[in-house]
């Protein structure tokens, strides 16, 4: 076909008939497997399941499913095969013990490649890039000895999200983003919010707002067959490339705006210690490969840290108002404790127990991920009777491991006491924050920040 409409070397028929032909084939391979997958809905010819993936609230979907099929079962989707697990046994068999082979992400044609999610540690293919990003973190935030070096400044921002609350209940959601973005922006960057509405701020949120749409599995027909990329802009049906190319745009920034403030107060001297700060000074002449992980494990940082701990502080407003009796008793603790002289601080936190356990049930009760990202899978496998070829995603239904009755009693009720006393039940952070290779590097970061927000709270604002 000759190039008169600015094909290139494919044409759009071209390109359907190849991916037409990728599925064929990958439905032969399938036939040729070494064992079954997991079972599931039975799904379709060629498509597999796409008109049996649930559109919203997908855990509880998958939830039913094992309850009918299992805790391990598997859909497809245009020959992708996608195994779901719901127990945790099966997910530290796989996801622990066996992390060589299941610490992978999946590729991510447009959230990845296009976009550029994939240079963030949650989404980065698993290799030295990712090491160096996680051995930078670790040193940074890994440990409760390394997170309790930002006790102060944590107080200090709790302190005033405190005092924004007092003002304007109402705007409480408001408040929470604003005291979380104030927190991950000082200890990354070392950069003090400037009024309601900061640029940077801005700046951010304009890039994580479009974060699910662009990285969920199956959300693009490219994510599946990645020669579709090359269709061009004007054919029907590639809206896609515009929205990924603007998202790419707020990306960069989110990386390069906040780098070049840190860049110019080193050289000026008026630099505030934080992660950037620190690490850029410890690399006096950095190659562009250094300047490009010291730029996305501080993106990760933000974007990591802020999400978290704004959704499980709304779960936290929710549990009280719908349990004054829980409130009542935390507040009881807090008072024998620490007394009305002063607020509670980091240094507290093993003297307060109830709190502890009211910050452990959000959770299990509300997981801010209920359904993790998923693990990819680098080579052929078998597990439990069943085959999983390589390149298979691997979701864990983190919901319905912390909603199970046999671990949990009356899963569905927020009830703190189920970790106090002589035999508690399983800690939820084990399984909300990740697994292997994967686990959430700031994991004690988080959990500090939450401990304080619900630790310094007053009984009535």
């Amino acid at each position: 076909m000759p190039d008169m409409l600015g094909l290139g070397a494919l044409s759009v028929l071209d390109i359907t008939l190849t991916a037409l032909g990728v599925v064929v084939v990958s439905l032969i391979l399938s036939s040729k497997r070494k064992g079954p997958l997991p079972p599931g809905p039975r799904g379709w010819p060629i498509i597999g399941n796409v008109f049996d993936m649930p559109t919203s609230y997908q855990w509880k979907t998958y939830t039913q499913w094992a309850e009918k099929w299992g805790d391990i079962i598997s859909v497809t989707l245009l020959g992708q095969p996608v195994v779901v697990v719901s127990s945790l046994e099966h997910v530290t068999e796989l996801l622990e013990r066996r992390s060589t082979l299941y610490s992978d992400r999946p590729i991510l044609t447009v959230g990845g490649k296009i976009v550029g999610w994939d240079r963030l540690a949650i989404l980065t293919p698993y290799g030295p890039r990712l090491r160096e990003t996680r051995r930078l973190l670790s040193q940074w935030i890994g440990s409760r000895s390394s997170v309790a070096r930002f006790a102060p400044m944590l107080q200090h921002e709790t302190s005033k999200y405190l005092l924004d609350l007092r003002r304007s209940p109402d705007q409480f959601v408001n408040h929470i983003k604003k005291s979380a973005a104030a927190i991950i922006l000082t200890m990354t960057y070392g950069y003090q919010i400037k009024g309601e509405k900061d640029p940077l701020i801005e700046i951010v949120d304009r890039a994580m707002a479009r974060f699910t749409m662009f990285v969920l599995p199956g959300s693009f027909l490219v994510d599946f067959f990645p020669i579709l990329e090359h269709v061009p802009s004007w054919a029907p049906g590639t809206g896609w490339k515009q929205r990924a190319l603007d998202a790419r745009k707020d990306m960069d920034a989110m990386f390069d705006v906040s780098y070049n403030i840190v860049e110019k107060e080193i050289a000026a001297g008026t630099a505030t210690p934080s992660f950037l700060s620190v690490n850029m000074e410890g690399n006096p002449d950095p190659t562009k490969e250094v300047q490009k992980t010291l730029k996305t494990t501080a993106g990760a940082l933000y974007s990591g840290g802020s999400d978290t701990t704004v959704s499980t502080l709304q779960s936290f407003f929710l549990a009280m108002a719908c349990h004054p009796e829980i409130e009542k008793k935390a507040q009881q603790e807090i008072d024998a404790v620490i007394g009305n002289d002063r607020l509670t601080t980091l240094a507290d936190r093993d003297s307060l127990p109830y709190v502890n356990a009211v910050c452990a049930e959000l959770h299990r009760w509300n997981p801010v991920a209920p359904l993790g990202v998923s693990h990819r899978l680098v080579q052929d496998d078998v597990y439990a009777g069943y085959f999983f070829p390589k390149g298979t995603l691997i979701t864990v239904n983190v919901w319905k491991i912390l909603h199970n009755p046999e671990t949990y009693k009356n899963p569905l009720e927020f009830n703190p006491g189920r970790f106090m006393g002589a035999e508690p039940e399983t800690d939820p952070r084990l399984v909300a924050f990740g697994f292997g290779r994967r686990i959430c590097p700031g994991l004690n970061f988080a959990d500090a920040s939450i401990f304080l927000s619900c630790a310094m709270m007053p009984r009535r604002l």
